[in-house]
């Protein structure tokens, strides 16, 4: 089952309780949706997995998370996302409510978080290891 959000995304920006998500955690993190899977790594280790459904699409594109490993396993997780070229943004109902707007004021069980498409080769250079050679 292949969605539009397959592929490998890159944190480029997050926040929860009205605060900004740390540098370090933003520039480590990466996600993984392929064909209703998902993992989260940080720093090139797992995090988190589990499968994900689109459960609508339009202008209220829903999907939900059902946590299999990590801190999540065993919930369920409701989320807004919205997709605009190669950019997802995505507001994780943390509290099991699917939230109605893209927000995570203080007080509210929210994470928001940007991602940019990547590639794998991204997550190797991220860990330290060498730029991989051009094919000639």
């Amino acid at each position: 089952m292949h969605t539009p959000l397959d592929g490998h995304w890159a944190m480029i920006r997050a926040e929860m309780d009205g605060q900004s998500a740390p540098e370090l955690v933003v520039q480590r993190t990466r996600v993984i949706l392929s064909q209703g899977r998902y993992t989260v790594l940080f720093g090139g280790n797992l995090a988190d997995q589990g499968r994900f459904s689109i459960t609508s699409t339009g202008s209220a594109a829903t999907l939900l998370l059902q946590g299999e490993e990590g801190p999540n396993a065993g919930r369920a997780i409701p989320c807004l996302f919205q997709q605009v070229g190669d950019r997802l943004r995505i507001c994780y109902g943390l509290d099991g409510t699917l939230p109605t707007t893209f927000g995570a004021a203080a007080g509210e069980a929210r994470y928001l978080a940007t991602y940019r498409r990547g590639h794998p080769a991204d997550e190797s250079r991220e860990n330290g290891d060498p730029e991989p050679l051009p094919r000639l």
